[in-house]
């Protein structure tokens, strides 16, 4: 994979950091291998109520998180008012899923974070709820690792709002402009983009198009470490 075109950094008007100073990751598919534990919750979710999930709703709910999902099917269902009670049903069918098949780490994530640890401010920022979110990072034995740790039920607005990222930026001290945010999803890269972050986007799902500065395929990437390199290296 390469990195994106220099066009689309800068139509976002969001040059690509030559030193970072934070890093600000998101969870499910760019940490921790959570995608066989949604597809599983999402479709006995959809099924449950005599709808099918296919590629389709798969593309819908991408990076949407939980709300989205639950919106989706409420809207097929024609009952948007029920996207509450499909959103609490969801969060118990992927803590179930988690407890059940404690999803791993993602190649390359627990040796970057390693490296990273000392060197440069970290934190996660997912469209996850934080119980959710906890139980995923513990169970990929990636608990302990962060400056910081958001859910969506920290912020008030979910990806692709910018709010996530505007709240870890804050919480690690560190300027909007000199953050790289890690995403897999087009709603995690809007998001990002819209706080005024760079991107690293890791290829988690096929024939998805992701915009980031730099596209890889997974953490293990040289050229990560490459682009995150804390001030005193640059010097």
């Amino acid at each position: 994979m390469t990195s994106a075109s220099p066009s689309a950094a800068a139509a976002a008007g969001v040059p690509s950091v030559e030193v970072a100073a934070a890093v600000v990751f998101d969870a499910d598919g760019v940490l921790v291998d959570t995608q066989p534990a949604w597809a599983a919750a999402r479709r006995a979710l959809f099924n449950k109520h005599g709808r099918q999930f296919g590629d389709a709703e798969h593309r819908q709910t991408l990076g949407t998180g939980i709300a989205g999902t639950a919106e989706t099917l409420a809207a097929r269902l024609g009952e948007p008012d029920q996207a509450g009670d499909l959103r609490d049903e969801l969060i118990s069918l992927l803590i179930e899923e988690v407890s059940e098949t404690p999803p791993r780490s993602l190649p390359g994530a627990i040796e970057l974070l390693d490296e990273l640890r000392g060197e440069l401010p970290t934190a996660v920022a997912s469209n996850s709820p934080r119980v959710l979110l906890e139980r995923s990072l513990k169970a990929a034995r990636l608990d302990g690792l962060f400056d910081a740790v958001l859910g969506v039920d920290d912020v008030a607005h979910a990806k692709p709002a910018p709010d996530l990222y505007l709240a870890a930026v804050k919480r690690l001290d560190a300027a909007p402009k000199q953050t790289v945010a890690v995403e897999d999803s087009p709603t995690g890269i809007t998001s990002a983009r819209r706080a005024g972050l760079s991107v690293i986007a890791v290829q988690s799902h096929a024939h998805v198009s992701l915009d980031g500065d730099l596209v890889v395929e997974s953490l293990d990437d040289p050229r990560v470490r490459a682009r995150l390199r804390p001030a005193r290296e640059a010097e």
